[in-house]
């Protein structure tokens, strides 16, 4: 902040945030509040039209069953006299149950029952007429019920009762029905003056944030551009001094270093000269080998191993591949005399015109190698047709190493390598003289670090998945579903059905990743299907992976008994797989009924 107050300071936006929050929150009080009572009136209004209704068919029903009763007393046939007592009992039923629930509620006829003092005490005046007609009326369906043949006189006190109180009754059910309605009115009338009340004190609420918070916010900000405007003005006089080349050049500086603990963390990466001197050992191979960066002098071929000849065939390597570069495997040894396999790269790069170095880029593959080895050893004590089926499996497995290793190789020196080496070049032709070309050279490198620390991490992401390897395989999965997603244009979905996030070893990790990976490799190159679920679950003693898709389909007996060639080899690696972790796999699939492939792995 200049001394002149030219820039928004740190309290200015305090100032605004608090403004703008106290703004905010008190429209959104006076809405929450205004949705709360009128949602409360209106539920207490959801029953009035019901009971208006059921109130008015009161006095519908009454006269129906004044009606049929008086035509009993002309009716002299017995099978129609019965069925007339059939209609009185059926209506007296209706009759009666909406009297009582207009009085008490009904869920049924989704009555609630609370009347108000005027209604209740309307009720009391009408339930003496209803009563006595009630009470005739279940009189005069008893005596047809017992002697249907009776004489119409015997019905006509009764007739006469319903006769006489059935006026009183729709007197007084007028009386509630208006009442009812006179009610429901002033509910209606109470929220339309709740909802103008409300209306207007949430426009006073606009309008006294405008005037008080708003105006005078927008001419504040105003102010403050003008003042900035004002600012940029003078700083475009000014040159640029040797303090702003001094942070730009730290900055710079500080990006290299990123890059450069990026490197050391995430990759066995090392530097060396062209006869096998570490120059630089990142700190995940270090920690792998033991290795002391304080060692003024160490050859890399000793750090790598403790056995002569794996030294002697490491050098061999640097010296024979230090101008051309290289790409295999490398069998290694910890100081605790622990086998390492790694998969390693030898590049070569110039960080000077006059000097040369090697990149050493390098994962662990023990396990894998340890497992390889175990499928030949179980090869050569195997049937014939075993033995010729595993040497294909291998040599898929070696044609699938060499050119991940190619690619690998081609991605770090055509990617990683020449980006540094662009770096170098740049930061040697920064002259500080001229300062506007530096400035132009330092935005350079900054975009040119940033794609070369890309680089770094999708070189990592191809050896092994950082995922897989920091969280685990659940994280891994999901990232793989959603960059074949992105990748391809299908529909990958990801479901963990049972929420697990529990961490297995590293050998089930990776192999559950590569079967699932190959699976939907094969849905998307083979199925032609357009939508793949991979579902995953668990019970306590079993994890389970499953991958269905929705593509054509095939017969499981013809891939399984296709034992050369390209036919099925993706299955009998998934199958190889299975068999390291113990684990069991199963196929289901039918011709234009997709596929879907079943893991069953062992958790303790």
């Amino acid at each position: 902040m200049t001394k002149n107050g030219n820039s928004l300071d740190q309290r200015t936006f305090k100032k605004l945030s608090r403004l703008y929050i106290i703004a905010l929150s008190t429209i959104a009080f006076s809405v929450i509040v205004s949705q709360i009572l009128i949602r409360k009136h209106l539920k207490d209004q959801e029953g009035d039209s019901r009971v208006i209704n059921v109130a008015g068919r009161q006095r519908m029903l009454s006269q129906k069953l004044t009606k049929e009763i008086v035509l009993l007393s002309t009716e002299e046939d017995v099978e129609k006299r019965i069925q007339l007592k059939d209609k009185i009992k059926q209506t007296l039923k209706l009759w009666e149950m909406s009297h009582h629930a207009l009085q008490n509620g009904s869920d049924s006829l989704g009555l609630p029952g609370n009347n108000s003092i005027a209604v209740i005490n309307m009720f009391s005046r009408i339930n003496l007429p209803f009563y006595v007609i009630e009470k005739a009326s279940k009189a005069i369906i008893e005596k047809i019920e017992n002697v249907p043949s009776l004489p119409v006189e015997t019905f006509l006190d009764d007739i006469e009762k319903v006769k006489q109180n059935e006026g009183s009754f729709l007197l007084a059910m007028d009386q509630i029905v208006n009442q009812y309605d006179s009610e429901a009115n002033e509910k209606v009338s109470w929220l339309r003056k709740l909802e103008l009340f409300l209306m207007a004190f949430t426009l006073l609420i606009l309008l006294a944030e405008f005037l008080f918070i708003f105006w005078p916010t927008a001419k504040t900000v105003k102010n403050t551009l003008k003042g900035l405007l004002i600012a940029e003005k003078k700083a475009k006089k000014m040159a640029f001094d040797a303090d702003v080349l001094s942070d730009a050049k730290e900055k710079s500086v500080k990006e290299l270093r990123a890059l450069s603990h990026a490197m050391d963390e995430t990759l066995l990466f090392a530097r060396i000269t062209s006869s096998g001197t570490i120059v630089h050992m990142g700190n995940k191979f270090s920690r792998l080998f033991k290795f002391n960066k304080f060692n003024s002098v160490a050859n890399f071929a000793d750090v790598l191993s403790a056995n002569e000849n794996d030294q002697l065939f490491i050098e061999s390597l640097i010296t024979k591949y230090k101008k051309t570069g290289w790409q295999g495997e490398v069998k290694a040894s910890t100081k605790d005399q622990v086998e390492v396999w790694l998969e390693m790269a030898i590049i070569p790069f110039n960080p000077t015109d006059d000097k040369s170095e090697l990149l050493i880029i390098a994962s662990d593959i023990t396990k894998r190698k340890e497992a390889q080895l175990e499928i030949e050893r179980l090869t050569k004590a195997n049937f014939e047709e075993k033995m010729n089926q595993q040497k294909n499996i291998s040599s898929k497995i070696i044609e699938n190493q060499e050119n991940e290793q190619n690619r690998i190789a081609k991605d770090v020196h055509d990617g990683i390598g020449q980006m540094l080496t662009g770096l170098k070049y740049n930061l040697e032709s920064i002259d500080i003289k001229d300062i506007d070309k530096t400035a132009l050279k330092i935005e350079h490198l900054k975009e040119l670090t940033s794609n070369i620390i890309k680089g770094v991490r999708m070189a990592t992401f191809n050896l092994t998945p950082p995922e897989l390897t920091d969280h685990g395989i659940v994280p891994a999965i999901a990232k793989l579903t959603n960059e074949l997603s992105k990748l391809t244009g299908k529909n990958i979905v990801f479901y963990n059905k049972t929420d697990f996030n529990q961490r297995l070893d590293s050998l089930s990790e990776i192999n559950i990743y590569r079967i699932t990976q190959e699976a939907i490799n094969n849905a998307i190159k083979y199925a032609d299907s357009t939508h793949i679920i991979v579902t995953l679950s668990n019970s306590e003693k079993l994890l389970s992976v499953v991958i269905d898709d929705n593509g054509k389909g095939f017969d499981p007996e013809k891939i399984e008994y296709k034992k050369n060639g390209d036919g099925g080899m993706g299955m009998t690696f998934m199958k190889e797989r299975i068999k390291y972790i113990n684990g069991r796999l199963f196929l289901n699939s039918e011709p234009n009924k997709g596929t879907r492939v079943t893991l069953n792995i062992p958790i303790e």
